[in-house]
Protein backbone atom coordinates (compact mmCIF):
# COMPACT_ATOMS: atom_id res chain seq x y z
CA UNK A 1 0.00 0.00 0.00
CA UNK A 2 1.30 3.65 -1.36
CA UNK A 3 2.20 5.74 2.08
CA UNK A 4 -0.76 8.27 1.37
CA UNK A 5 -3.08 5.52 1.56
CA UNK A 6 -1.71 4.31 4.78
CA UNK A 7 -2.05 7.99 6.05
CA UNK A 8 -5.67 7.79 4.94
CA UNK A 9 -6.25 4.86 6.29
CA UNK A 10 -5.04 5.62 9.75
CA UNK A 11 -7.82 8.60 10.04
CA UNK A 12 -10.56 6.65 9.37
CA UNK A 13 -9.35 3.63 11.57
CA UNK A 14 -6.80 4.16 14.47
CA UNK A 15 -7.94 7.72 14.85
CA UNK A 16 -11.35 7.30 13.68
CA UNK A 17 -12.38 8.31 17.36
CA UNK A 18 -10.24 10.83 18.08
CA UNK A 19 -10.53 12.65 14.64
CA UNK A 20 -12.64 11.25 11.60
CA UNK A 21 -15.70 10.96 13.74
CA UNK A 22 -15.15 14.51 15.61
CA UNK A 23 -14.67 16.30 12.33
CA UNK A 24 -17.99 14.30 11.31
CA UNK A 25 -20.05 15.66 14.55
CA UNK A 26 -18.57 19.29 13.99
CA UNK A 27 -19.80 19.32 10.39
CA UNK A 28 -22.83 18.05 10.77
CA UNK A 29 -23.80 19.99 14.54
CA UNK A 30 -22.76 23.16 13.57
CA UNK A 31 -23.64 22.73 9.73
CA UNK A 32 -20.46 23.64 8.00
CA UNK A 33 -21.13 22.13 5.00
CA UNK A 34 -24.06 22.04 2.62
CA UNK A 35 -24.74 20.55 -0.83
CA UNK A 36 -22.80 21.84 -3.85
CA UNK A 37 -20.40 23.75 -1.38
CA UNK A 38 -17.49 24.42 -3.29
CA UNK A 39 -15.07 24.92 -0.02
CA UNK A 40 -11.21 26.52 -0.25
CA UNK A 41 -9.12 24.48 1.81
CA UNK A 42 -6.49 26.07 3.47
CA UNK A 43 -3.28 25.08 4.16
CA UNK A 44 -0.31 26.49 5.70
CA UNK A 45 1.91 23.47 5.94
CA UNK A 46 1.33 22.94 9.55
CA UNK A 47 0.24 19.54 10.73
CA UNK A 48 -3.55 20.97 11.74
CA UNK A 49 -4.34 21.84 8.35
CA UNK A 50 -2.66 19.22 6.22
CA UNK A 51 -4.80 16.80 8.50
CA UNK A 52 -7.83 19.19 7.93
CA UNK A 53 -7.24 18.76 4.18
CA UNK A 54 -7.09 15.02 4.03
CA UNK A 55 -10.37 14.94 5.94
CA UNK A 56 -12.15 16.61 3.97
CA UNK A 57 -11.00 14.90 0.98
CA UNK A 58 -12.16 11.71 3.27
CA UNK A 59 -15.66 13.46 3.26
CA UNK A 60 -15.91 13.55 -0.10
CA UNK A 61 -15.15 10.38 -0.76
CA UNK A 62 -17.52 9.02 1.76
CA UNK A 63 -19.70 11.87 3.25
CA UNK A 64 -23.79 12.34 2.69
CA UNK A 65 -23.26 15.63 1.81
CA UNK A 66 -22.18 16.28 -2.27
CA UNK A 67 -19.55 19.04 -2.39
CA UNK A 68 -15.82 19.97 -3.77
CA UNK A 69 -12.70 21.34 -2.65
CA UNK A 70 -9.73 22.83 -3.68
CA UNK A 71 -6.34 23.03 -2.03
CA UNK A 72 -5.01 26.28 -1.61
CA UNK A 73 -1.61 27.19 0.20
CA UNK A 74 -0.72 30.91 0.51
CA UNK A 75 2.87 31.99 0.13
CA UNK A 76 3.11 34.86 1.77
CA UNK A 77 7.04 35.35 1.76
CA UNK A 78 8.22 31.98 2.93
CA UNK A 79 11.96 30.79 2.27
CA UNK A 80 12.82 29.12 -0.56
CA UNK A 81 13.19 25.75 1.71
CA UNK A 82 10.09 26.21 3.31
CA UNK A 83 8.21 26.85 0.39
CA UNK A 84 9.92 23.58 -0.97
CA UNK A 85 8.49 21.07 2.25
CA UNK A 86 5.41 22.26 1.95
CA UNK A 87 5.37 21.10 -2.08
CA UNK A 88 6.81 18.39 -1.11
CA UNK A 89 4.11 17.22 1.75
CA UNK A 90 1.86 17.94 -0.33
CA UNK A 91 2.89 15.04 -2.91
CA UNK A 92 3.56 13.00 -0.18
CA UNK A 93 0.08 12.90 1.34
CA UNK A 94 -1.10 12.89 -2.67
CA UNK A 95 -2.87 16.38 -1.93
CA UNK A 96 -3.47 18.47 -5.63
CA UNK A 97 -1.69 22.46 -3.95
CA UNK A 98 -2.78 24.95 -5.83
CA UNK A 99 -0.21 27.59 -4.37
CA UNK A 100 -0.07 31.47 -5.21
CA UNK A 101 2.31 34.33 -3.98
CA UNK A 102 1.81 37.60 -1.51
CA UNK A 103 3.92 39.84 -0.21
CA UNK A 104 2.89 40.01 3.48
CA UNK A 105 6.10 39.34 4.83
CA UNK A 106 7.55 42.26 2.95
CA UNK A 107 4.92 44.71 3.64
CA UNK A 108 4.50 43.65 7.34
CA UNK A 109 8.18 43.85 7.90
CA UNK A 110 7.77 47.86 7.63
CA UNK A 111 4.69 48.21 10.24
CA UNK A 112 5.10 49.25 13.89
CA UNK A 113 6.99 45.85 15.83
CA UNK A 114 3.49 45.73 17.90
CA UNK A 115 0.86 45.81 15.70
CA UNK A 116 2.76 42.78 12.62
CA UNK A 117 0.93 39.88 13.79
CA UNK A 118 -2.13 41.48 13.69
CA UNK A 119 -1.78 42.85 10.56
CA UNK A 120 -0.02 40.16 8.80
CA UNK A 121 -2.94 37.89 10.23
CA UNK A 122 -5.57 40.86 8.65
CA UNK A 123 -3.94 40.74 5.62
CA UNK A 124 -3.44 36.84 5.28
CA UNK A 125 -7.25 36.55 5.94
CA UNK A 126 -8.17 39.35 2.72
CA UNK A 127 -5.70 37.24 0.50
CA UNK A 128 -7.73 34.31 1.41
CA UNK A 129 -10.87 35.71 0.65
CA UNK A 130 -9.58 37.14 -2.40
CA UNK A 131 -8.67 34.10 -3.62
CA UNK A 132 -11.48 32.30 -2.64
CA UNK A 133 -13.94 34.75 -4.80
CA UNK A 134 -11.18 34.27 -7.57
CA UNK A 135 -12.00 30.41 -7.40
CA UNK A 136 -15.75 30.56 -7.21
CA UNK A 137 -15.85 28.77 -3.78
CA UNK A 138 -18.10 29.86 -1.32
CA UNK A 139 -16.71 28.47 1.81
CA UNK A 140 -13.12 28.78 3.23
CA UNK A 141 -11.76 25.66 5.44
CA UNK A 142 -9.36 26.81 8.34
CA UNK A 143 -7.31 24.79 10.48
CA UNK A 144 -8.29 25.80 14.08
CA UNK A 145 -8.75 22.92 16.63
CA UNK A 146 -9.83 22.45 19.62
CA UNK A 147 -7.46 23.69 21.61
CA UNK A 148 -6.91 26.76 19.94
CA UNK A 149 -10.78 27.45 20.41
CA UNK A 150 -10.61 27.03 24.41
CA UNK A 151 -7.39 28.94 24.51
CA UNK A 152 -8.77 32.08 22.72
CA UNK A 153 -11.81 31.95 25.14
CA UNK A 154 -9.09 32.00 28.31
CA UNK A 155 -7.16 34.83 26.19
CA UNK A 156 -10.24 36.77 25.86
CA UNK A 157 -10.93 36.29 29.32
CA UNK A 158 -7.89 37.17 31.04
CA UNK A 159 -6.58 39.69 28.91
CA UNK A 160 -9.32 41.08 26.74
CA UNK A 161 -12.04 41.31 29.32
CA UNK A 162 -14.81 39.86 27.71
CA UNK A 163 -16.07 36.45 27.37
CA UNK A 164 -15.56 35.55 23.79
CA UNK A 165 -14.55 32.29 21.56
CA UNK A 166 -13.47 31.31 18.72
CA UNK A 167 -16.83 30.50 16.19
CA UNK A 168 -17.13 26.90 14.00
CA UNK A 169 -18.39 29.34 11.33
CA UNK A 170 -18.54 33.19 10.37
CA UNK A 171 -19.61 35.01 7.85
CA UNK A 172 -17.30 37.43 5.71
CA UNK A 173 -18.48 40.89 6.45
CA UNK A 174 -16.43 42.16 3.48
CA UNK A 175 -16.91 39.19 1.18
CA UNK A 176 -20.85 38.78 0.90
CA UNK A 177 -21.59 35.55 0.68
CA UNK A 178 -18.52 33.77 1.50
CA UNK A 179 -18.33 31.84 4.65
CA UNK A 180 -15.34 30.89 6.76
CA UNK A 181 -15.93 27.27 8.55
CA UNK A 182 -13.43 25.11 10.86
CA UNK A 183 -13.62 21.71 10.58
CA UNK A 184 -11.19 20.31 13.23
CA UNK A 185 -13.30 22.85 15.71
CA UNK A 186 -13.82 19.11 17.95
CA UNK A 187 -10.34 17.40 17.56
CA UNK A 188 -8.08 18.17 20.24
CA UNK A 189 -4.38 18.87 19.32
CA UNK A 190 -2.83 16.08 21.06
CA UNK A 191 -4.83 13.43 19.07
CA UNK A 192 -3.45 15.61 15.83
CA UNK A 193 -0.10 15.13 17.09
CA UNK A 194 0.18 11.30 17.80
CA UNK A 195 -1.54 10.76 14.25
CA UNK A 196 1.33 12.58 12.84
CA UNK A 197 3.95 11.13 15.07
CA UNK A 198 2.26 7.44 13.77
CA UNK A 199 2.94 8.18 10.48
CA UNK A 200 5.89 9.52 10.96
CA UNK A 201 5.27 13.16 9.69
CA UNK A 202 7.16 15.71 9.74
CA UNK A 203 5.77 19.34 9.11
CA UNK A 204 7.19 22.77 9.17
CA UNK A 205 5.93 24.89 12.70
CA UNK A 206 5.81 28.68 12.45
CA UNK A 207 7.45 30.06 9.85
CA UNK A 208 7.48 33.31 10.29
CA UNK A 209 10.35 35.63 10.08
CA UNK A 210 9.25 37.99 12.66
CA UNK A 211 8.98 35.25 15.10
CA UNK A 212 12.27 33.88 14.24
CA UNK A 213 14.00 36.78 15.23
CA UNK A 214 11.93 37.09 18.61
CA UNK A 215 10.74 34.49 20.27
CA UNK A 216 8.94 37.05 23.11
CA UNK A 217 6.45 37.54 20.32
CA UNK A 218 4.03 39.18 22.77
CA UNK A 219 0.57 37.10 21.11
CA UNK A 220 2.49 34.01 20.82
CA UNK A 221 3.83 34.69 24.73
CA UNK A 222 0.37 34.93 25.60
CA UNK A 223 -1.26 31.76 23.72
CA UNK A 224 1.77 29.83 25.39
CA UNK A 225 1.29 31.10 28.34
CA UNK A 226 -2.13 30.47 28.45
CA UNK A 227 -1.58 27.13 26.92
CA UNK A 228 0.62 26.03 29.71
CA UNK A 229 -1.93 27.10 31.93
CA UNK A 230 -4.31 24.74 30.99
CA UNK A 231 -2.06 22.27 30.81
CA UNK A 232 -1.94 22.86 34.70
CA UNK A 233 -5.00 23.09 35.47
CA UNK A 234 -5.61 19.75 33.66
CA UNK A 235 -3.29 18.02 36.33
CA UNK A 236 -6.24 19.07 38.83
CA UNK A 237 -9.19 18.43 36.62
CA UNK A 238 -8.79 16.23 33.92
CA UNK A 239 -12.18 17.74 32.32
CA UNK A 240 -11.01 21.50 32.35
CA UNK A 241 -10.60 22.22 28.69
CA UNK A 242 -14.00 20.25 27.88
CA UNK A 243 -15.64 22.87 31.34
CA UNK A 244 -13.99 25.92 29.39
CA UNK A 245 -15.55 24.77 26.15
CA UNK A 246 -18.73 23.85 27.37
CA UNK A 247 -18.67 27.18 29.23
CA UNK A 248 -19.28 29.45 26.05
CA UNK A 249 -22.15 27.25 24.54
CA UNK A 250 -23.72 27.24 27.89
CA UNK A 251 -24.00 31.10 29.41
CA UNK A 252 -26.61 31.84 32.30
CA UNK A 253 -27.90 35.30 31.22
CA UNK A 254 -29.80 35.41 34.23
CA UNK A 255 -26.39 35.68 36.15
CA UNK A 256 -24.15 38.22 34.15
CA UNK A 257 -23.63 41.49 34.31
CA UNK A 258 -24.14 42.55 31.15
CA UNK A 259 -23.93 41.18 27.49
CA UNK A 260 -23.23 42.69 24.32
CA UNK A 261 -24.98 42.30 20.74
CA UNK A 262 -23.67 43.92 17.65
CA UNK A 263 -21.41 46.10 19.25
CA UNK A 264 -24.34 47.24 21.84
CA UNK A 265 -23.52 46.79 25.49
CA UNK A 266 -26.75 45.92 28.04
CA UNK A 267 -26.57 45.93 31.31
CA UNK A 268 -28.11 43.26 33.96
CA UNK A 269 -30.00 46.80 35.53
CA UNK A 270 -32.20 47.16 31.88
CA UNK A 271 -34.55 44.14 32.92
CA UNK A 272 -33.91 44.25 37.09
CA UNK A 273 -35.94 47.65 36.34
CA UNK A 274 -38.74 45.89 34.75
CA UNK A 275 -39.50 43.52 37.10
Amino acid sequence: MEKYKEIERSIITKYRKDIYSKVVKAVMDYELIDENDKIMVCISGGKDSFLMAKCIEELIRHGKVKFSARYVVMNPGYKEEIRDQIIEMGKKLNIDLEMFDSDIFSVSSKMDPKKTCYMCARMRRGCLYNKAVELGCNKIALGHHFDDVIETTMLSMLYAAEIKTMMPKLHSDNFPGIQLIRPLYLVKEDAIISWMRYNDLKFINCACPFTEKSKSNDGDGKRTEIKNLIKDLRKVNKNVDYNIFKAVDNINLDCVLGVKRNGVYKSFLEEYKRK
